[in-house]
C-alpha cells in the first residue's frame, strides 16, 4: 500500500526555521515528481515547491528564496526547508507525489502536517 508520511511540522517564532520531510513507501520515489503543498485556515490547498524526478526546482513566489524543495531518492524522501517563517506560512503542509502513465496520472497524498508560526 502507498503511503507518504510527512513530518517536521510545529510551532515556530515568526523568522525561524522548520524541515519538513516526506518519506514513501511502495512506490518507485524516484520516478515520480514530488510536491508541497499547503492549506491555511480557512483558505484552498496552494502550491508550495515542486521537484521533478530529474531535480528541477520551482516555488511559489510567496516562498521564493526562503524555502527549498529537495529530495533524496535513497531514502525515498522528499523535504521543504522553510526558513525565515512568516506568519502567513501558517498552514497544513501536505506532500504529493505524481507520475504521468501514459493518458492517466498517479497521485499520492499524504495527511498533512501542520505549522504554527507566532508573530
Amino acid at each position: 500500500q502507498v503511503q507518504l508520511a510527512e513530518s517536521g511540522g510545529g510551532l515556530v517564532q515568526a523568522g525561524g526555521s522548520l524541515r519538513l520531510s516526506c518519506v514513501a513507501s511502495e512506490i518507485a520515489f524516484a520516478t515520480y515528481a514530488m510536491y508541497w503543498y499547503r492549506q491555511p485556515p480557512g483558505k484552498q490547498r496552494e502550491l508550495v515547491a515542486a521537484i521533478t524526478s530529474g531535480g528541477t526546482t520551482n516555488y511559489a513566489d510567496s516562498v521564493n528564496g526562503r524555502f527549498t524543495i529537495s529530495r533524496d531518492n535513497v531514502k525515498n524522501t522528499a523535504y521543504l526547508q522553510m526558513n525565515s517563517l512568516k506568519p502567513e506560512d501558517a498552514a497544513v503542509y501536505y506532500c504529493n507525489a505524481h507520475r504521468a502513465v501514459g493518458m492517466a496520472d498517479l497521485d499520492f497524498w499524504g495527511q498533512g502536517t501542520q505549522v504554527i508560526v507566532a508573530s
